[in-house]
This record gives structure tokens, sequence and C-alpha cells, in this order.
């Protein structure tokens, strides 16, 4: 794959800005995404998509987090052959940034998760489809081949294996395994905003549903009436619960006994390049390592698991140095909403960045267009820092770049 030549200048391209939809000329960051879909999505939806769990403390602390540092740029360099190509497990991506995984993608936008992987296929970007998503795996790798599967692998054995099956069978390349999840975290935010899974029928979600008429619309409506009533799909080998039920309880399966014996066995299953997702201490990562894991995804569940878990950005630089080796393929996401702050990311020991809520929104308010957008907007703010840093590519920026700022 060639390289992503950089732009004469660090401006967006206005001819390209001239061609996108009307509502998408007014989005100018990420951040835009996320206003425009707190208006477009009914609250419960929303909510789901935007919140943490208990006191948001860790969701917060995600965001606080990349303001412990600031650049101490370089001048007179010459940047203007810099490039966003990144290799990353045997491939050569066009930027430093993909699509992270996000549950119940086609709630929020129609046909969510396919519009993330298209986009992410055009734009050469990784994208990871959720385990808890409402689009059978299949038609998302026929979709976007390249893409990558996350799995919650259920507590037993042959339900492993069975789901590992049927994820070889359906074309993947890479799996990722989410391991900070033995339970699920207490999200009191989706019981205050009237949100479950399954959704339970009710007045007020019926009232949310016609109050945002383009959501039902775009979204629900055109969902049901093409697609039927959308279930979770790739949990478990075989189809899950419906997305909206007054009886059916969703199976989550038994995960508080997961161990490194389990990821064993997925290691001597698996053929493929496996990534283990969820890692905050240096222990584990150095664990994961020694397992066989092919990278690892630093994250605290985007602070929707444990109220108070520390955010990755702060752990990135001792789980670096603990591993020592500079082409070990450690990842990271959760908080991520600026070109800066993957610079950052990348600048302490980082090989590359997954960004999910903003791609979520995007979908919700344009689909695939959205997302392009927002993968646009994300690259031109790298392309555009990595010129007033003094970098020509993301492996360029370092350490030695950043000052750390004291409390």
């Amino acid at each position: 794959m060639d390289d992503v030549a950089a732009p004469s200048s660090s401006a967006p391209n206005t001819n390209a800005a001239k061609k996108l939809p009307r509502p998408l000329r007014r989005v100018l960051s990420l951040d835009d995404f996320e206003d425009a879909a707190r208006r477009f999505l009914p609250k419960p939806i929303f909510a789901y998509v935007s919140g943490g769990c208990e006191t948001n403390r860790s969701l917060r602390g995600n965001r606080s987090a990349f303001e412990d540092y600031a650049w101490v740029t370089r001048v007179l360099v010459d940047t203007a052959s810099r490039t966003l190509a990144t290799p990353l497990l045997g491939h050569r991506y066009a930027a430093p940034f993909g699509i992270a995984p996000m549950g119940i993608s086609a709630l929020s936008a129609y046909r969510g998760d396919l519009v993330q992987a298209r986009a992410a296929a055009a734009a050469n970007v990784p994208m990871i489809l959720s385990g808890t998503s409402l689009i059978p795996m299949e038609e998302v790798a026929r979709a976007n081949p390249a893409a990558w599967f996350q799995a919650y692998v259920p507590g037993e054995p042959e339900r492993i294996l069975k789901l590992l099956d049927r994820v070889e069978r359906a074309g993947f390349g890479t799996l990722v395994v989410t391991v900070d999840t033995p339970v699920s975290g207490n999200r009191e935010n989706n019981i205050r905003a009237g949100f479950s899974t399954p959704l339970r029928p009710s007045l007020r979600l019926a009232l949310e549903g016609i109050t945002h008429p383009g959501w039902l619309c775009k979204t629900a409506l055109r969902t049901l009436l093409l697609h039927g009533m959308p279930h979770f799909e790739n949990s478990q080998a075989a189809r899950g619960a419906p997305i909206l039920s007054s009886s059916v309880m969703r199976d989550f399966g038994a995960r508080d006994h997961l161990n490194w014996a389990h990821f064993g066995l997925i290691r001597e299953r698996w053929k493929g390049r496996l990534v283990v997702k969820g890692i905050l201490d240096p222990r584990d990562a150095l664990l994961a390592r020694e397992q066989g894991a092919d990278g690892i995804i630093l994250s605290n569940h985007g602070g929707r698991q444990l109220d108070g878990a520390a955010s990755p950005m702060r752990m990135l630089p001792k789980v670096a140095l603990a591993l020592g080796d500079g082409d070990y393929p450690v990842m990271i996401d959760s908080g991520f909403r600026r070109g800066n702050d993957v610079l950052l990311a990348l600048a302490l020991g980082a090989k590359f960045v997954f960004v999910g809520r903003p791609f979520n929104y995007a979908g919700a308010v344009a689909g695939e267009a959205g997302v392009r957008h927002a993968i646009d907007i994300l690259a031109s703010e790298i392309m555009r820092n990595m010129a007033l840093i003094g970098a020509r590519s993301p492996s360029g920026v370092s350490r030695s770049q950043l000052i750390e700022l004291k409390p």
C-alpha cells in the first residue's frame, strides 16, 4: 500500500469540502458530531452511547489525561513530504488511527456497523466490529474483508471454540479479545435514561421516538421495514436476543471465571492475529505478550466499566517502559477526540489509536458520509499538527518533544 502523501498545505481541501452534504459543512471537529447526535438521537440511546458508569469519574479522567503534557515544538524542519501511513500487524494503514468496537451501533445509526466498515475500507483504516453488534458478522466481513472482530468470549470452552469457528468462517483475520468485562459495569445513567438491553417497550420510549422523527424514520422504522427486528447477532456462535422485547433476556454468559488458561485455549485455536483489549497494568501487558498476543489495546472501556479506573493515557508510559520492545504493537483507546490526542499517544509509546464514540455519532447523523468526514477531520488535524510539531511521520513523534505538566 502506497504512503498517503501530505498535502502542500495543512489546510483542508476546499474542493472536497464543497462536495460535502450541506449539514456536514458545519461540522469542523469530532465534538460537533456529538452535539448533532445529542439533538438527533432519543435520550435513552444517546445516554447509552455517551455515558460511562456510576459517577463518570473514569469518563472525565480519560479526557483530562491529555492535559498532563505540552509540546516542545521543533522549527525549520522540512515536513513537506510528511505522511500519515502507519504499519500495524502486517498491514500499512493510511493513518495511525482506526474505529474502535462499539456495541449496538445499528441502533443509533441505520446499518451503523456497515457504514463504519465501508467508510474504514474506503479510507484504509482498521475498523473493529463489536461482538454486541446487531448486524451479522458475515455481512460486515463481506463489506470490509480487512475488518477486525472483537469478542466477549463466553465462559465455557466449548462455546468459545464454536464462536471462534464462526469468526474464522466469516473471514476475519484479526481477533480482538476484550478482557475487562468479567461483569457488566454499573451504568446507572442507562437506567435513569430509560435504556436497557434488550429495550423494554414503554410509553417513555415511544414518546422519545415520536419527538425525534429524524431518527424514528431514518433509522428505526427504516430498519424494521427493510430488515426486520434487529437481534444481537455476534455474541455467540448462534443468533442472540432481539433488541426490543418485553420478556427476552440477553445472554451475557459467565465471564467472571475467565483466566489466562482460557486465553491459552484461544491462542491455540486461533491461527490469525490475536489482540488483547482492556489492559491497564504493565504486568498484564507482559503476560499478554508472553501468552502469544500479537498486540494489546490499553483501554478502560471508555470509562464504562470500573468507575475510577485509570486513564489508559496515564498508564501508557508505564506499559511502554515495561515492554521495552519498541516494535511490539501497543495500541490504545478511550477518550480520543482530536488529532493532537492521537499524536500525544504516539509520543508516549503507542503504535496506534482507536477512536469510538465520535464515529458512532457521525454515522448516526450522516451515515457513511458522516463517518468518512469524521475520518478526514481527524486525519487533517494530525497532518497539520505534525507540521507544527516538526514531525514527518507518526513514528517520528517522540517523548522528547513533550514536557509533563505538574499539578
